[in-house]
């Protein structure tokens, strides 16, 4: 079965060589000289949004740090938006175009360890998302009384698909961004962090927004509409924080009785991840024209008002009714891939494996471990196991969509393996310390996982995260005696697991060769507890291998 296993993991790895990447992969996905020699420091982005022609026009101006002493800068802006020009001291800088990355050539001596701005002026039609969020860009909609609603959702197709930057998730702005949205006068926008001012013009409004944390770029957002906006304040582990809701205006006797359940999700994820990482930048909640996304400190929500996904249970165990799937899941966000944000989108099983596990550590603070347990046991049935969940490096290669259902498996078989909730506990608030407002590779979280734990979980993680094939325990009843082993592993794959024999616990310890249990009393019931994320199947007397 071994033998099996390595056939699996070769026709992978040899589908993966064969397939193609083109240049624009890689430009868009790897750390390109052009994007390497400089750091983002801050970005103010300034833009006039006119739905009457669904378009949009601004300016961005970037602050930078040298790295490495270059002159040729890569910014990234996606057709058919188009930059009209980019300054640097008052200059025009000459701009050559490949696709969707443009090419600065800037002209000032940039000086190792300085720091530099240029502006960037911009305008066009932005992409308009098909299927939001996940096939991103603007949405342009009216609500019942026929005022424009309109929101940006591009995590997977990159925030250049309607502003420019260096569009790469290992470089956040380390002093935030300001962002001046201008709008019709009779609409409201939000967007991330706290409200500066409101200029009234003579047929707009311009709304500034100020974000003074680092922040993942797809994570930038604007929600224009008719806004009704209420606010409260959350006593947390940090002290006060600003928490905001906003909805349209016919939604707001909803929106009010269903976005209570936000303090309830700031008291459970403050207690199982440590602080809200972003009391600076405090904390929205706004209604948007599409399912929900985890926007940085302005977390967009469409669930229809409604417990569930859009009033299902995904689990099918019953207990995913018992809280707002959106609200819940989006602001777990907060925590990862907004605190701790991948370095490469290959590694984004570290956004929504963890996120996805929040959901049932949230049932978990309310409802007990049965049911956190029966809830994430229960998803197991949308796992694919179709291709790895890590994806490709540097060619903006995500993995399986594994990386939700089967990424929450993972750690909650991990919490089993610890059998220590207060260590486990303390790992996960560790994580959001160590990695506060950094983006990470999966490597780093593995180790740290593995350290704190202390196991050696090197085997562990490559099954689970590399191979899409699932250990299983294959067992055989004699009397008293239970004869057991793994098959489908890597070599050296050791993992122990709890068997229940005729209703009590037991821990045992297969490996790829034959064990055997001995009991005081006859064998009548043998189940693999469903906690641990195993497959397990008896052999029958006539069919077992001798």
């Amino acid at each position: 079965m071994k033998n099996h296993l390595y056939l699996i993991i070769l026709f992978i790895s040899l589908s993966v060589s064969a397939q193609e990447y083109t240049r624009a992969d890689t430009l868009r996905g790897s750390i390109t000289p052009e994007r390497a020699w400089w750091d983002v420091m801050h970005y103010d982005l300034n833009i006039t949004v006119n739905p009457s022609i669904q378009s949009i026009k601004g300016s961005n101006t970037i602050t930078y740090k040298v790295i490495d002493s270059k002159n040729i800068m890569q910014i990234d802006l996606q057709v058919p938006m188009k930059i009209e020009k980019a300054t640097q001291n008052g200059k025009e800088l000459s701009v050559k175009n490949d696709g969707n990355a443009h090419f600065l050539n800037l002209q000032q001596p940039q000086i190792k360890g300085k720091e530099y701005e240029l502006t960037i002026y911009f305008s066009g039609k932005p992409k308009v998302a098909k299927r939001p969020p996940w096939d991103g860009g603007f949405t342009w909609i009216k609500d019942s009384n026929g005022n424009d609603f309109i929101a940006n959702s591009n995590q997977g197709i990159g925030a250049s698909v309607w502003w420019p930057l260096k569009d790469h998730p290992s470089d956040e702005p380390d002093r935030g961004v300001t962002i001046a949205v201008t709008a019709p006068k009779d609409l409201m926008d939000v967007s991330n962090g706290k409200l500066k001012k409101v200029t009234e013009n003579k047929k707009t409004k311009t709304w500034l927004w100020e974000v003074v944390n680092p922040i993942n770029t797809y994570g930038v957002n604007i929600n224009i509409g008719d806004y009704i906006h209420w606010a409260e304040t959350f006593r947390g582990e940090k002290g006060p924080l600003d928490l905001n809701y906003y909805a349209i205006r016919e939604n707001e006797a909803k929106a009010k009785q269903q976005f209570n359940q936000v303090p309830k999700m700031l008291k459970a994820f403050e207690y199982w991840f440590g602080p809200y990482p972003f009391y600076e930048d405090g904390y929205k909640l706004v209604e948007a024209p599409y399912l929900g996304m985890e926007h940085q400190s302005s977390i967009t929500y469409g669930n229809g008002f409604k417990n569930g996904y859009l009033g299902k249970d995904l689990s099918g165990s019953g207990w995913g009714l018992k809280f707002d799937f959106i609200i819940i899941h989006e602001s777990a966000h907060e925590w990862f891939a907004n605190n701790i944000t991948n370095k490469d989108v290959a590694d984004m099983w570290v956004h929504e494996g963890f996120t996805c596990y929040a959901e049932n550590l949230y049932l978990d603070y309310y409802f007990g471990k049965k049911a956190s347990s029966e809830y994430v046991i229960g998803l197991r049935k949308n796992i694919l196991n179709d291709r790895p969940i890590i994806g490709h490096y540097n060619v903006d290669g995500r993995g399986s969509s594994d990386i939700y259902y089967k990424g929450a498996n993972i750690l909650h078989t991990i919490r089993q393996l610890i059998d220590n909730d207060k260590k486990w506990r303390k790992i996960l608030r560790g994580l959001n310390q160590e990695f506060y407002h950094q983006t990470v590779t999966t490597k780093q979280v593995e180790e740290y996982i593995s350290a704190k734990s202390g196991m050696n979980l090197n085997v562990f993680w490559n099954q689970y995260l590399r191979t899409t094939t699932i250990p299983e325990v294959e067992y055989k009843v004699e009397s008293k005696t239970l004869k057991y082993r793994y098959v489908d592993i890597l070599e050296n794959f050791e993992m122990p697991v709890i068997a229940v024999l005729n209703g009590k616990e037991v821990w045992i310890h297969p490996t790829a060769e034959w064990k055997t249990l001995e009991i005081h009393q006859t064998l009548k019931s043998v189940e693999i507890k469903k906690d641990f994320y195993v497959n397990s199947k008896e052999i029958k007397a006539n069919t077992f291998p001798k």
